[in-house]
């Protein structure tokens, strides 16, 4: 608490140097807990923000193709927090190509699953930079 509290002192005085205003009811000082771009950071790591999660909890069952890639789109944002995305929702996906929606047994089990497994997502660790670790990429030179 020390450290934010200077931490604020120095961000104010630059402002005052600056003569920059801030909007006092769009701050908020000392959280533990702050929700940003349907992510929720805590002390713990980041993880899905609980409105995202109840709305895809709540999702009803697809109609129509339409509804489906709603759906869809929903949680390919979410998409790193639940591993082997691709092939977890690929009975769902299938449903997509032209003129192959039929909503049968498999594809509301599938639903049913893939519906679980996001709301049951890990939260991801932010990295301790006192420690040594390994940053992999697949896209980058």
């Amino acid at each position: 608490m020390d450290a934010h509290v200077q931490h604020l002192r120095t961000l104010f005085e630059v402002l005052r140097k600056h003569q920059l205003f801030v909007k006092k009811s769009k701050c908020a000082f000392a959280q533990t807990r702050v929700d940003y771009l349907g992510h929720t950071i805590t002390d713990q790591g980041v993880s899905m923000d609980y409105s995202k999660v109840s709305s895809i909890l709540q999702w009803p069952v697809p109609q129509s193709v339409k509804e489906l890639r709603g759906f869809l789109g929903l949680t390919g944002y979410y998409r790193r927090f639940v591993k082997h995305y691709g092939l977890v929702c690929k009975p769902l996906t299938e449903l997509l190509k032209k003129n192959n929606f039929r909503w049968n047994s498999q594809a509301q089990d599938s639903f049913e699953h893939f519906k679980k497994l996001m709301c049951s997502a890990p939260v991801l660790q932010l990295p301790d930079f006192k420690k040594p670790f390994v940053v992999e990429t697949d896209a980058s030179g």
